[in-house]
């Protein structure tokens, strides 16, 4: 089994990665801000301050993996300054990838939706063309969005400079069993920053792994995106009714997702299997990290 590093290791989404892949028998370094006790004895919580260069090469360095998931950021730009948000997530983006590529470490990290654009827009914008894709223009003006789009540009730098393999996952709207809190927007005035488009933790967390155990060269984005809306509405009604018009060409039936997962299938052989229908009232154990 392979050394894998996850920054960003105790929070919400990135507990369910590290949970995942120490199930699957992989030696796992968790990183992040503070520590906890791991009931695994594969995996190892280490405390580092991913802005400073030293800490993050001297524990690369140290545990020389194989992989490295990079999931640590500051999630948002609402409850942060501005500059403090794009400060830390691209020093930090910086720091892993260069320190990764310099161990010869795949890498698998937490683009955004926010990248495009929509989400945090001062007015959002109606997308280009439905579904949208991975080929669709990022536009983003706030800084977490910002920071997003530069680092898949450093994702990008990784590949050309140290020829290892880089998956920038954009998730959308990450949510965790029996707490579905997008079911409490009210669409299509609320929500309509991501398009009412969300994705189970679990199915965040089998994205990771598909994307380590794929054979990517170079660097990929893929959107990982549930199959339908939250809204249980038609996705094209839920456009008329907010925007007027619904964008051309669109390509959605019924309440189809807004955001096409269809690379993560093809590139990875990766299928969402949680919907808001069943997950939203599930009471299931959470990770033991």
């Amino acid at each position: 089994m392979s050394r894998i590093l996850v920054t960003g290791g105790l929070g919400g989404s990135g507990r369910w990665i590290v949970d995942r892949l120490a199930e699957d028998g992989h030696e796992v370094m968790c990183v992040d801000q503070r520590f906890a006790e791991s009931e695994r004895p594969n995996v190892d919580v280490r405390v580092a301050d991913l802005a400073d260069r030293g800490d993050v090469f001297d524990l690369v360095g140290a545990f020389d993996p194989d992989a490295v998931v990079h999931w640590a950021a500051i999630p948002d730009p609402m409850d942060h300054p501005g500059g403090e948000v794009f400060e830390n997530n691209i020093v930090s983006t910086y720091n892993v990838l260069e320190a990764a590529g310099r161990a010869d470490a795949r890498v698998v990290w937490a683009s955004s939706e926010s990248a495009l654009g929509f989400p945090f827009a001062a007015e959002t914008p109606a997308p280009d063309y439905l579904p949208v894709d991975e080929d669709h223009p990022l536009r983003p003006e706030d800084p977490y969005g910002v920071s997003k789009e530069a680092g898949e540009a450093l994702a990008r730098t990784t590949v050309r400079r140290h020829d290892v393999p880089v998956v920038s996952i954009r998730p959308s709207w990450i949510q965790y069993p029996g707490e579905y809190v997008c079911l409490g927007n009210e669409p299509p005035e609320e929500g309509v920053g991501n398009f009412w488009s969300y994705i189970d933790v679990r199915d965040i967390a089998s994205i990771v792994v598909a994307a380590l155990d794929a054979d990517i060269e170079g660097h990929e984005a893929v959107f990982a995106v549930a199959d339908e809306n939250y809204a249980d509405r038609s996705t094209a009604e839920l456009f008329e009714e907010q925007f007027g018009s619904v964008p051309e060409p669109c390509d959605l039936s019924g309440d189809e997702s807004s955001i096409s997962n269809a690379k993560a299938a093809d590139l990875l052989g990766w299928e969402p299997t949680h919907s808001w229908r069943e997950a939203a009232d599930e009471d299931v154990d959470g990770p033991t990290v």
